[in-house]
Protein backbone atom coordinates (compact mmCIF):
# COMPACT_ATOMS: atom_id res chain seq x y z
CA UNK A 1 0.00 0.00 0.00
CA UNK A 2 1.26 3.48 -0.85
CA UNK A 3 2.08 5.80 2.03
CA UNK A 4 -1.26 6.97 3.40
CA UNK A 5 -1.63 10.07 5.55
CA UNK A 6 -3.28 9.41 8.91
CA UNK A 7 -7.00 9.96 8.55
CA UNK A 8 -10.31 8.86 9.98
CA UNK A 9 -13.83 8.24 8.79
CA UNK A 10 -16.42 9.85 11.08
CA UNK A 11 -20.08 9.22 11.75
CA UNK A 12 -22.15 10.94 14.45
CA UNK A 13 -22.40 9.16 17.81
CA UNK A 14 -24.50 10.06 20.87
CA UNK A 15 -21.73 12.24 22.36
CA UNK A 16 -19.51 13.16 19.42
CA UNK A 17 -18.42 10.86 16.63
CA UNK A 18 -17.58 7.25 15.92
CA UNK A 19 -14.18 7.19 14.19
CA UNK A 20 -12.61 4.50 12.02
CA UNK A 21 -8.93 4.51 11.12
CA UNK A 22 -8.94 4.68 7.31
CA UNK A 23 -5.75 2.62 7.05
CA UNK A 24 -7.54 -0.21 8.86
CA UNK A 25 -10.59 0.12 6.59
CA UNK A 26 -8.36 -0.19 3.53
CA UNK A 27 -6.68 -3.29 4.98
CA UNK A 28 -10.12 -4.83 5.66
CA UNK A 29 -11.12 -4.11 2.05
CA UNK A 30 -8.06 -5.78 0.50
CA UNK A 31 -8.97 -8.80 -1.57
CA UNK A 32 -12.63 -7.85 -1.91
CA UNK A 33 -14.09 -7.54 -5.41
CA UNK A 34 -13.61 -4.18 -7.12
CA UNK A 35 -16.60 -2.95 -9.13
CA UNK A 36 -17.43 0.26 -10.95
CA UNK A 37 -20.43 2.28 -9.78
CA UNK A 38 -21.92 5.50 -11.17
CA UNK A 39 -20.90 8.67 -9.37
CA UNK A 40 -24.59 9.59 -9.43
CA UNK A 41 -25.25 6.77 -6.94
CA UNK A 42 -23.01 8.28 -4.26
CA UNK A 43 -25.40 10.09 -1.91
CA UNK A 44 -22.58 11.74 0.03
CA UNK A 45 -21.85 14.03 -2.94
CA UNK A 46 -24.96 15.98 -1.96
CA UNK A 47 -24.50 15.82 1.81
CA UNK A 48 -22.37 17.72 4.28
CA UNK A 49 -19.15 15.67 4.27
CA UNK A 50 -16.31 17.92 5.36
CA UNK A 51 -16.60 20.79 7.85
CA UNK A 52 -19.04 19.07 10.23
CA UNK A 53 -17.83 20.59 13.50
CA UNK A 54 -17.58 24.14 14.78
CA UNK A 55 -13.76 24.00 14.88
CA UNK A 56 -13.58 22.70 11.28
CA UNK A 57 -14.66 25.76 9.35
CA UNK A 58 -14.81 26.27 5.59
CA UNK A 59 -12.08 28.86 5.20
CA UNK A 60 -10.21 29.59 1.97
CA UNK A 61 -7.13 27.90 3.49
CA UNK A 62 -9.12 24.76 4.37
CA UNK A 63 -10.66 24.70 0.90
CA UNK A 64 -7.22 25.07 -0.69
CA UNK A 65 -5.98 22.09 1.33
CA UNK A 66 -8.86 19.98 0.01
CA UNK A 67 -8.07 21.16 -3.54
CA UNK A 68 -4.48 19.99 -3.05
CA UNK A 69 -5.63 16.62 -1.73
CA UNK A 70 -8.00 16.20 -4.69
CA UNK A 71 -5.18 16.95 -7.13
CA UNK A 72 -2.86 14.45 -5.44
CA UNK A 73 -5.18 11.41 -5.25
CA UNK A 74 -4.73 8.34 -7.40
CA UNK A 75 -7.97 7.17 -9.02
CA UNK A 76 -6.55 3.67 -9.49
CA UNK A 77 -7.29 2.98 -5.79
CA UNK A 78 -10.95 2.05 -5.19
CA UNK A 79 -13.09 3.91 -2.68
CA UNK A 80 -14.43 1.97 0.32
CA UNK A 81 -18.13 1.60 1.08
CA UNK A 82 -19.72 0.08 4.18
CA UNK A 83 -22.06 -2.92 3.76
CA UNK A 84 -25.02 -0.51 3.41
CA UNK A 85 -23.31 1.34 0.54
CA UNK A 86 -22.31 4.46 2.47
CA UNK A 87 -18.89 6.02 1.89
CA UNK A 88 -16.12 5.27 4.39
CA UNK A 89 -13.05 6.31 2.37
CA UNK A 90 -12.47 8.15 -0.87
CA UNK A 91 -14.27 11.51 -1.08
CA UNK A 92 -11.20 13.26 -2.56
CA UNK A 93 -11.08 10.57 -5.28
CA UNK A 94 -14.81 10.98 -5.90
CA UNK A 95 -14.41 14.75 -6.27
CA UNK A 96 -11.47 14.28 -8.66
CA UNK A 97 -13.52 11.87 -10.78
CA UNK A 98 -16.49 14.26 -10.76
CA UNK A 99 -14.38 17.27 -11.78
CA UNK A 100 -12.67 15.29 -14.53
CA UNK A 101 -16.03 14.33 -16.04
CA UNK A 102 -15.80 10.64 -15.20
CA UNK A 103 -19.17 8.90 -14.78
CA UNK A 104 -18.03 5.94 -12.65
CA UNK A 105 -15.56 5.09 -9.93
CA UNK A 106 -13.95 1.88 -8.64
CA UNK A 107 -15.42 0.64 -5.36
CA UNK A 108 -14.93 -2.09 -2.79
CA UNK A 109 -17.76 -2.82 -0.38
CA UNK A 110 -17.02 -4.18 3.07
CA UNK A 111 -18.93 -7.37 3.84
CA UNK A 112 -19.37 -6.57 7.55
CA UNK A 113 -19.44 -3.25 9.36
CA UNK A 114 -16.26 -3.04 11.46
CA UNK A 115 -16.41 -1.72 14.97
CA UNK A 116 -15.16 1.88 15.21
CA UNK A 117 -11.68 2.53 16.52
CA UNK A 118 -12.99 5.38 18.70
CA UNK A 119 -16.41 6.17 20.20
CA UNK A 120 -17.80 9.56 21.26
CA UNK A 121 -14.72 11.52 20.16
CA UNK A 122 -14.21 14.86 18.49
CA UNK A 123 -12.06 14.90 15.34
CA UNK A 124 -9.63 17.38 16.91
CA UNK A 125 -9.01 14.95 19.81
CA UNK A 126 -7.40 12.31 17.58
CA UNK A 127 -3.77 12.11 16.57
CA UNK A 128 -2.94 12.75 12.95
Amino acid sequence: MARLRKQYHFRPSPNGFYAWNVGRLIRLAQGLPVVEIPLSSIAELDELWWFQTEDDRLTPRALAEHFRLVQDVDLSFPIVLCPQGRLMDGMHRIVKALVSGTDTIAVVRLEEMPLPDHVDVQPADLSY
